[in-house]
């Protein structure tokens, strides 16, 4: 069974999406720890009300020192840490610790819309903005840069002329809840390897 942590800095829907899929018996899972950078957000609520560990770590007052809190909370008691809308940056030690072993969901189809001061509801307003005819959400590894390691999964969604930037969202949206329970089951799976950029399937996921 994959342990993995969850991090998160709101709401926690794909949180909830991957606990789902859990019980559903999609997901052979168990979440260890669920970790906010902020406080009274819903995520950890969600986590609470399953009695899963829960971690708050104020961003505010950590700054950059918050990546070696993560690191001494988690090292050696996950296999995987799932960023599910956590908009801290990972840097430092946790990242060498954890090489290969981080994923995030980004509501773009990197390397569209993404980067620094990409994420919310801000990257659905530059999608509108620009006119694209597609948009959709992505699942990648975390290395040093943002949002710019090795992409596992894509989804993509129609961007109808008549869509505001909340319409957009909330359509990614449904599909990062598909997306991210995909991607751990390929990972819990050892179903890819990672070549260069290139993420490659090499076993069948039932």
């Amino acid at each position: 069974m994959l342990k993995i942590a969850v991090l998160v800095s709101g709401s926690g829907s794909n949180l909830q999406a991957i606990i789902d899929n859990i019980e559903s018996g999609y997901l052979n899972c168990s979440i260890e720890a669920v970790i906010s950078d902020k406080k009274g957000v819903y995520g950890i609520e969600r986590a609470k009300s399953k009695d899963i560990k829960t971690y708050i770590l104020d961003r505010k007052q950590l700054g950059s020192g918050i990546s070696g809190e993560i690191l001494r909370i988690l090292d050696g008691k996950v296999d995987l840490i799932v960023l599910a809308g956590f908009l801290s940056i990972l840097q430092g030690e946790l990242l060498q610790v954890f090489k290969d072993k981080i994923i995030n969901i980004h509501p773009s189809l990197i390397p569209s819309f993404c980067g620094g001061g990409m994420y919310g509801i801000k990257v659905h307003e530059k999608a509108i903005e620009y006119g694209v005819k597609v948009s959709g959400c992505s699942v990648h590894f975390v290395d040093e840069g943002t949002d710019s390691g090795p992409i596992i999964i894509q989804k993509v969604v129609d961007v109808c002329s008549t869509d505001s930037a909340k319409d957009l969202q909330l359509r990614v949206l449904e599909q990062e809840h598909i997306a991210l329970p995909e991607a751990i089951k390929l990972i819990s799976e050892e179903a890819i390897k990672i070549e260069g950029r290139k993420v490659l399937a090499i076993g069948k996921v039932e």
